[in-house]
Parts: C-alpha cells; structure tokens; sequence
C-alpha cells in the first residue's frame, strides 16, 4: 500500500514539474549555519518517496570564509558530482567496483531548500560538468513555510494539504534534521577538544584518538579505566590523568 501510495505521489510530483520520467532517487541540499560558525552543507536522499539514510552526506566546507550560503552551496554540489564523475570514470577503467562507488547514482531531481538563487546556483554547477538533472527549489512565504516550489523560473503554487506537499515537507524536515545533528557533533568535538587540553599527558595525537573513539565529554567521563587503555596511543599513565580529571571535577 505504503509503494502505491508513493509511487501515486511521485507521478503527482512528476505531472506538476512536466518530467517525462518519475524522480526515483530525490537529492536534497542544504546549507547551515550556527551563529555564523561551522558552516556545513547537508545532502538528503529519498528513493521511491522514503529516506536512503544510508546514502545521506554532509560536507564540511572547505573553500568558503564566512556565512556565504552560495558560494557554500556551489563547493558542496562541485564535490559532490565531480567525485560522482570520477566514480563513474573509475568504474569504467575498471579501478572500481560498482559496490565501492558512493557518488556514482545520480538522482532524477534535485531538490534545494533554498529558492531561485540556489536553483541557478546548482544549475550552474551542473551545466559547468555536463550533467543534465532537474532542479526545483522550495519557495517559503512570510513564516518561513514552504507554500510551493520554483521551477524553471517559474513558481509553482502547491495546495499545503496536498501528499506532493507532504512529501516536500518530509525532505525539508529530514535535511534540517540532519545539518542540526551534524552541528552538534561538531560543536561538542569542539568542547571536547578544549577541555582535553587541560588534562595533563594528553597531547594532540592523543586528544585525536580519544575524539575519534568516544566523540562526546560525557562518554570519556562515563569511560573505564580498561576503554581509555584500549584507545590507541593512551598508556597507563594518560588514562590515570583523564579519571583524576574528572573525579576531581564532578
């Protein structure tokens, strides 16, 4: 029923955008930031109406100073269809298998969660690589709510209680959704980095390891004597500091 349901939706969708084919495979992008600091691009997949997390992305950005969602958006579409051209490439060549590649699908549509200015700024991306895919951008109206999509040039009003929209809004929920949990992460590796800092014997290479391993303050607190020796590079020593550290500072 649940197949049905969404393939009915897909035509719908595709009916309103004049695609000939159904948009199968949805990719959707966004930018954000926090306070105008770690500025990270997320990219969502929907195959067949339902979330692909396995395919989700995010994208630390690399070449962007500053709160510059364009230009942001522009970096994070260039990597990620340049990396799925070389994916396709090296498939071809035979230097890599089908199953190693992570970029090589490309979707039917692209969805940006932005409007006409991000439209153009993908479709730039895409037309500079010689790649033809559909992109449609949510328009918002003056709560910030999503009352239809853009379009080549064009806006495109959708009833709010119509499934096309239901959907629509599930995959702008779901790329919110996952630009805030990337953020936190970030945001407590930072926290816990500098209060790495502060515990003797713990130099960088063993604030990476213990980054890498535990992730967040809570977890190295909550960790025992015997998980801090199973981190690479922690010795006897070191991982006494970390429990005298924090003992003295519950």
């Amino acid at each position: 029923m649940d197949r049905e349901l969404n393939s009915n939706i897909l035509e719908e969708l595709a009916e309103i955008l004049d695609m000939e084919e159904l948009p199968h495979r949805i990719e959707a992008y966004d930018i954000s930031n926090i306070q105008g600091v770690d500025s990270v691009g997320t990219m969502v997949v929907f195959e067949e109406g339902k979330p692909k997390n396995s395919d989700y992305r995010r994208f630390k950005i690399k070449t962007v100073k500053g709160a510059d969602d364009y230009e942001s958006m522009r970096e994070i579409l260039t990597r990620r269809f340049q990396h799925g051209l070389n994916e396709i490439k090296d498939i071809q060549d035979r230097e890599l298998v089908l199953s190693g590649a992570k970029f090589s699908i490309f979707p039917d549509l692209i969805l940006m969660d932005g409007g006409k200015g991000q439209v153009n700024v993908a479709l730039e991306v895409l037309n500079n690589l010689n790649i033809n895919i559909p992109v449609c951008g949510m328009v918002k109206d003056d709560k910030h709510k999503t009352r239809g999509l853009v379009y080549n040039n064009k806006e495109i009003h959708i009833k709010a209680n119509a499934k096309v929209m239901n959907l629509i809004t599930r995959i702008q929920d779901e790329v919110h959704r996952f630009a805030i949990t990337y953020h936190r992460s970030l945001r407590d590796r930072r926290v816990l980095h500098s209060i790495l800092e502060d515990i003797p014997n713990i130099g960088d290479k063993r604030r990476k390891a213990l980054l890498q391993k535990f992730g967040s303050i809570d977890n190295v607190k909550k960790a025992s004597y015997e998980e801090l020796l199973d981190t690479e590079s922690i010795n006897d020593k070191a991982a006494q500091s970390i429990i005298d550290y924090f003992s003295k500072t519950k």
